[in-house]
Parts: structure tokens; sequence; C-alpha cells
């Protein structure tokens, strides 16, 4: 008899097609994200789980599930998962990492591009019928990337990425981790170590590409904001949690800081009456950092082989925890 498999959503076909010849595979087609009162009675049958990074999956899930062996999340956080428990219960976790270090490095410099030379504010003032005269000298003006400073917090493959694209434009590069990297690994970067106080105070625009713990929840605050330049940009592709969005609102507006560039939100999808959807000075993307076509498919290529590895009672080819 095939083992079970439940999906809270559909994959790719060619994944699909994969799974259908080993498993015995459901695909959620409702509300997205399944409701939690159908989750609750999917995993009690499955014996491997694929769910994306909006499913939460908790200590009252994971006790549900007797026959669960591997849960692989279509994601490169594992935040929404309580990764600990599953341990504790033989319950295999996997993940996406490395594949969709290239499309969400790009899109956090594309973010810089566009709100330091204000394109996407530009395109809604032409939508708005609003581009009345050519501009002259002073009127809607922009700013250079060349020699700003770029701090980066967290440098791992997405922040390092996102530093060999910045010295392409004659950035000037300072980053925070908890440790830092060798010194030869920061000269062929051309990067540079300094505190977190250092780095909210140097920078001129702040790229976040660290996970979302209790260490880094609500990390970017009002108390941060005010440590910041008032000509500094801050730039969102890691989670939204990372920042207190109220506190931020209130710096944009009051201008304590210049703007902002964000790809994930504290609650998602962003409701189209939020404050932030009203400011100028705010670039908003729908949580796209790996969406490409070529890093999708990886990701899925991925998701199933985890699983696969994960219901043979192998660990899976990028695990959480084992």
């Amino acid at each position: 008899m095939k083992r079970r498999v439940f999906l809270t959503r559909r994959l790719h076909d060619f994944a699909l097609k994969k799974l259908k010849k080993k498993y015995q595979i459901e695909i959620h087609s409702g509300k997205i994200p399944i409701p939690k009162s159908k989750l609750r009675i999917k995993i009690k049958e499955v014996d491997g789980l694929i769910c994306f990074p909006y499913d939460k999956i908790d200590k009252e899930l994971i006790d549900l599930a007797k026959n669960l062996k591997v849960i692989s999340t279509y994601s490169v956080g594992f935040d929404h998962i309580d990764t600990d428990y599953a341990k504790k219960n033989k319950i295999f976790v996997g993940y996406t990492p490395e594949v969709l270090t290239n499309a969400t490095a790009d899109l956090a410099f594309s973010l810089i591009i566009d709100v330091l030379r204000r394109v996407s504010e530009g395109d809604r003032i032409i939508r708005a019928g609003k581009w009345t005269e050519i501009y002259g000298a002073y009127d809607y003006v922009g700013l250079d990337l060349q020699h700003k400073t770029l701090g980066i917090l967290g440098l791992g493959r997405i922040g390092s990425t996102l530093a060999k694209r910045a010295r392409a434009f004659d950035m000037k590069i300072v980053y925070h981790n908890r440790m830092p990297i060798s010194k030869t690994k920061e000269k062929l970067l051309g990067v540079n170590y300094v505190s977190f106080d250092k780095l909210i105070l140097q920078s001129d625009i702040i790229s976040i590409h660290v996970p979302h713990t209790n260490e880094t929840d609500q990390l970017f605050n009002k108390k941060v904001f005010k440590k910041m330049k008032k000509s500094a940009f801050l730039i969102n592709t890691a989670r939204g949690k990372i920042i207190n969005e109220k506190d931020l609102v209130i710096a944009l507006k009051k201008k304590m800081i210049a703007g902002a560039a964000l790809d994930v939100f504290q609650i998602e999808p962003i409701n189209k009456n939020h404050p932030l959807t009203r400011i100028q000075n705010v670039v908003l993307a729908p949580h796209i950092g790996s969406s490409t076509k070529e890093t999708r498919e990886k990701m899925a290529e991925i998701t199933i082989k985890n699983l696969e590895h994960g219901i043979r009672g192998k660990r899976p080819i990028y695990s959480v925890g084992y």
C-alpha cells in the first residue's frame, strides 16, 4: 500500500507527477492558507506533509500526527514549524535553502534601486495622471547608489550575494552578524564588520537578512529608527515580524528615516488599507523574494526530495534539527 502524503497547496505539475508515482497524495484546493480545522483532520492520516511558510505547524498538530514521518516545507524559512517538538517526536523537517539565494538577493537589490531612484513612485504618478509637465532641475530627484554605505544585517548566503551586487555599484559595505566572518572572506566580499549600533548609525541603506527569532522579533522599532540617519532607507526581504510596522509608519511619517522597501509583512497578504500603502516613500512587494520560474522549480524539486528521504526514514537533503 502506498504511503499517504498531504499537500497544503498545489506544487508544479512535474513535482506532482513524481509524487503520484510513489505515494497516495491529496492536495488542498480550498482557501489559502488551509484552515487549521482541516489540517487537524488530514495530519492524522498521513506519512508525509508538504506545507508552505504560512502554514503554522505547532505542537497541537504534531501531537495529532501519529503516522507522520516528515514535514517538508516549500520555503527557506522554518519558523512556522515547531522544529524542536517535531524532532522530539522523531519527525524530520526539510526546507529549501541555497536555491533561492540569487533570486532573493536580486530582489533586495532591485528594491534598493527602486526606492532610491523612486521608480515605483513615478509609476504611480503616471498612472494617476499627475505627470503634467516635464520635471525641472530640482523636481522629482532620487539618489545615487555610488558611495552610499550599505549595512547588511546577516551576512549569510543571501547577504553575501547582495554584497557582491553592491560592490558592482561602488557602494561601501558594512555588516553585522552574531560572529564576524573570516578576514579572508571579508576582503573577498569587500565588507567590514561593525556592531549593530554602528550599523544603524552609519548606514545609508540597511538590508535585513536574518531569520525571525525571539532575538530579532520587532528588532527594528522606534528606538532603532531614532538612531538611524534621517536620510536612511530600510529594506526587508527576510521576515515581516522583524520590523515593528506601527513604529515604521510613525518613523516614515515623521521623517525619522527617508524611506523603506518591503517584501514581507507582519500579516500577509497586507491589507490594501494598511497605513504603509498610503505612504509615497515606500515600495511594497507581495513576498516575491524567491519568485522566479527557475528558483521556484528548484524549490519544488528539493521539497519532494526532502519528503522522499524523510518517508524512508532518512535525513532530508536539507534538514532542520538533525
